[in-house]
């Protein structure tokens, strides 16, 4: 199974699901992280504005970010690879890389007292 790390660009919050108007991609990839955590998936994601060191101890990240600024996040590292710039993961592409069927995550739903499977 697939080592996944997802760098954000500063969030207001860990996962970006917050404020007045949440981004429907915020809640899907922050539902896909926490379903696939619960299956085992070695996935983590990181958010700039709360955890600058993930992105300065990461070489690859850190090298993207020296030569295509903020704008390449969030970059999406499957074992130790750049698979994606600019771009959260699709279900998927996250059902691809770790054998997990997309279907085992898809149903559920994030609230305001947090993610409920369905």
């Amino acid at each position: 199974m697939a080592k996944i790390r997802i760098y954000d660009p500063a969030l207001c919050c860990p996962t970006g699901v917050c404020g007045p108007s949440v981004d429907p991609e915020l809640t899907r990839i922050a539902t896909a992280i926490f379903m696939l955590e619960k299956k085992g998936v070695d996935i983590a994601r990181f958010n700039l504005g709360t955890e600058p060191q993930a992105f300065i101890d990461d070489q690859t990240v850190n090298q993207l970010l020296n030569e295509k600024g903020t704008d390449a996040l969030p970059a999406v590292v499957v074992d130790g690879k750049v698979e994606l710039i600019g771009e959260y993961p699709s279900n998927d592409q996250l059902a691809e890389w770790t054998k997990v069927d997309s279907s085992e995550w898809t149903k559920a739903r994030t609230t305001s007292k947090g993610i409920e499977l369905l």
